[in-house]
């Protein structure tokens, strides 16, 4: 009698097959991880916009006052001239005001954001710009002040560098450093962009009317006139001045990603023709005043001309504008410290009258 053998285990074509199931259903699965996981970092990121709110409320609770996006020292501060060959420099020209200015607001939340440590090594007496202030090669500092701070960092946004070594390169940062700011993907709302003012039926001029603008200081002492933004001393904003209303006006966005430039987004290679636009950007860093911007009406039609003139907002370009890596809309804080999500097809009126801090207009992201 002829015995039979029987092969056990799969064929190959059964083996395929699997191999082909197993395929399938993790191509189902991963963009449900995908999209678990970018909710998690958005809440993440909603989550250090309510600490910089936090943050906000504790300040003004302690001091009767909270920052405004920038404070100058005067040209005759003997303490904070003392030491500074940057001071009242005229050989530096339009960058000559920068060196009497201080921190920007998120610097000074500092001590607010568990970040007193490295707030302690800064003299605020002095500007930012300073050998006290800056580390090496330019001064004296500890280099651990440009310690990340990990709340001021939207998780969902790229890594980004954040090198200022072209704007110091004229203060004597020797050729081809690289001189690291911490950076940030939250900035501070200045007032409305003349192209934005003008979306809504208000006089093309920029407005310093925001929450944390400073357009009602006594101490004004000029004007820069390529970005048409006062220069203000010391200046202070009480709640009270914000007569819209806290839970009606934002004081901070998010404009992620930069020092990247991305429009639409996609990230910038090199230069884009017809306009040369720059791959990078400066104003990334949250000790620099200057990241605070004026939002910018839009077109967001031509990649080649990302600052054309229009009256799209969000997600367009993260030069000035709100911007995120959320997909449908970013995240921002309003004056009580409340976070809301503004979508991507927000009114331009609607955006306006939440940027301005005495418009007397009532807005809601329900109209």
């Amino acid at each position: 009698m002829r015995r039979t053998t029987r092969r056990t285990g799969f064929t190959l074509v059964e083996l395929l097959v699997v191999i082909a199931i197993i395929g399938i259903l993790v191509g189902l699965l991963l963009p449900a991880v995908q999209a678990a996981r970018e909710a998690a970092r958005r809440m993440s990121c909603s989550n250090n916009l309510k600490q910089i709110g936090l943050a906000i409320q504790n300040h003004e609770s302690a001091n009767k006052w909270v920052p405004t996006w920038a404070t100058q020292f005067r040209s005759n501060d003997a303490y904070a001239a003392q030491g500074n060959p940057y001071f009242n420099n005229q050989q530096l020209g339009d960058r000559q005001p920068d060196a009497r200015k201080s921190f920007g607001v998120l610097g000074l939340l500092l001590p607010f954001m568990e970040g007193n440590t490295i707030f302690q090594n800064f003299d605020l007496k002095k500007p930012l710009i300073d050998p006290r202030n800056l580390p090496a090669p330019l001064g004296v500092n500890t280099t651990s002040v440009m310690t990340p701070v990990p709340t001021y960092l939207c998780p969902s946004a790229p890594e980004s560098r954040s090198d200022y070594s072209e704007y110091f390169a004229p203060l004597g940062l020797p050729s081809g450093m690289s001189f690291i700011l911490p950076r940030t993907d939250y900035a501070a709302i200045r007032g409305l962009h003349s192209t934005l003012a003008s979306c809504v039926g208000l006089p093309a001029m920029t407005t310093h009317n925001s929450m944390l603008g400073a357009n009602d200081s006594p101490g004004v002492v000029g004007s820069n006139v390529n970005d048409n933004v006062e220069i203000v001393v010391n200046p202070k904003r009480k709640f009270a001045s914000v007569t819209d209303g806290l839970s009606n006006t934002l004081c901070f966005i998010e404009i992620a990603g930069r020092q990247r430039l991305y429009f639409n987004g996609i990230a910038y290679q090199g230069t884009w023709t017809t306009t040369p636009v720059p791959a990078f950007t400066l104003n990334s860093s949250y000790v620099d005043w200057n990241t605070a911007r004026h939002p910018k009406g839009l077109s967001g039609t031509d990649r080649n001309q990302p600052e054309l003139p229009g009256c799209a907002v969000v997600n367009i370009h993260n030069l000035n504008n709100p911007y995120s890596f959320h997909g449908s809309g970013v995240q921002a804080l309003r004056g009580d410290g409340s976070v809301v999500f503004l979508p991507a097809t927000i009114s331009t009126n609607v955006f306006a009258a939440l940027v301005t801090r005495d418009g007397g207009e009532i807005a809601t992201l329900d109209e």
